[in-house]
């Protein structure tokens, strides 16, 4: 009988079972291990060939390499020739550049040189035109020390006026506009007289300024003492003003309105600015405060007026020898008409001519186109 051992659920495990049991998980070990050894076996078959695989693409990587390391050794021998002649070429270039920058430096310096030359040339001119100048100034410098010493002196301050204004009539105005220091019929004498055109009244300009009254009001040390100048110099324009007005304003000899000349642009704005009540007394007297400017200013219309004048006289001439040419060729076309007249009757003669001719040449026509018949007698006799 088998012995039991024990019992698994419903199944009695005996010493048989469990023998067979034990073969049968041998066969499994074996078959397992065999398994394994194929299976090992099997793996390092496909690495042997993986390797050899590798092996073989490693070799064609390398064959590859190799080519490519050869043909990038030609290349770069090409390259190196390339490059060598690129270099050559890039330095002959270079160097032609270089000289032909050389060459612009060189011209461009000698240009500057030139025109620096030029230029240092025309400074000199230039200093040498300064230097004069300086000259000149130092010239006018002593010039204004001898015109302030003119000026401090109420004579040759006059003098000094009245050149400034005959100088500028002189300049404007032709030899017989003017008159200096002629005498009225009063027996004044003033400084000018400008002749009006048309027969008008003369112009009366009177150039004694009193600038010594001015000098006083410019050189006062204080207020007080500008003061007094100020009022010295209101009476002493109220009183010259007086004298034009009573010397030199004469009916039907001169204007009605007088020039009073200062002799200085800055005096007579000063004047205008300061001292306006002095200005319309003068106009109220009719006395006209004039500067250099303003005087050349009337000067000029005096010129224009002149100039005006003279040429209306050669307009009356123009229109006179226009009327006297009128006259000729009205006196042509006279004669025109009466020789266009005589030439008409001889045209209208000769036109009868021709007529008459034409009527003989026609009546000679018609006679020589006429048949004349010969006598029968004759004609038998024949």
């Amino acid at each position: 009988m088998e012995r039991v051992f024990f019992t698994l659920g419903d199944t009695p495990i005996t010493i048989e079972t469990m023998l067979f049991a034990a073969a049968g998980v041998f066969a499994l070990l074996l078959v397992a291990v065999l398994a394994l050894t194929w299976r090992t076996a099997r793996q390092r078959a496909l690495e042997a060939g993986r390797e050899a695989a590798r092996a073989v693409e490693t070799k064609r990587h390398l064959a590859d390499v190799m080519r490519l390391q050869s043909e990038m050794t030609g290349r770069m021998q090409t390259m190196a020739e390339i490059f060598g002649t690129r270099t050559s070429d890039l330095a002959r270039l270079v160097n032609e550049r270089l000289d032909a920058q050389g060459q612009r430096v060189g011209q461009a310096i000698q240009e500057t040189n030139t025109k620096t030359t030029e230029s240092l040339s025309k400074l000199n001119e230039r200093l040498a035109v300064i230097d004069r100048a300086q000259t000149n100034i130092t010239a006018l410098s002593s010039e204004i020390v001898s015109l302030q010493s003119i000026l401090s002196n109420k004579q040759t301050r006059g003098a000094f006026g009245q050149g400034r204004m005959e100088t500028i009539i002189g300049d404007g105005l032709a030899a017989n506009a003017y008159a200096f220091q002629p005498t009225l019929t009063n027996g004044r004498r003033p400084d000018c007289l400008i002749f009006m055109p048309n027969g008008a009244p003369a112009l009366v300009i009177d150039a004694k300024f009193p600038l010594e009254s001015w000098q006083r009001i410019t050189e006062a040390p204080s207020p007080e003492e500008l003061k007094q100048a100020m009022t010295g110099f209101r009476t002493d324009m109220a009183v010259h003003v007086k004298a034009i007005s009573e010397s030199y304003l004469i009916a039907g000899e001169t204007q009605d309105t007088a020039f009073m000349f200062v002799p200085s642009e800055s005096i007579f704005a000063e004047i205008h600015e300061r001292f306006e009540d002095v200005v319309q007394r003068a106009v109220r007297a009719r006395v006209v405060i004039v500067s250099p400017s303003i005087l050349m200013l009337s000067i000029q219309v005096v010129q224009a007026l002149l100039r005006d004048v003279r040429m209306r006289e050669e307009a009356h001439k123009i229109q006179k020898e226009v009327r006297e040419l009128l006259l000729d060729v009205g006196r042509l076309d006279e004669r025109v008409r009466k020789l266009q007249t005589h030439f008409q009757q001889a045209s209208n003669d000769i036109g009868d001519i021709i007529t008459s001719s034409s009527k003989v040449t026609r009546r000679g026509e018609r006679i020589e186109a006429m048949e004349f018949e010969e006598p029968r007698e004759k004609l038998a006799g024949e």
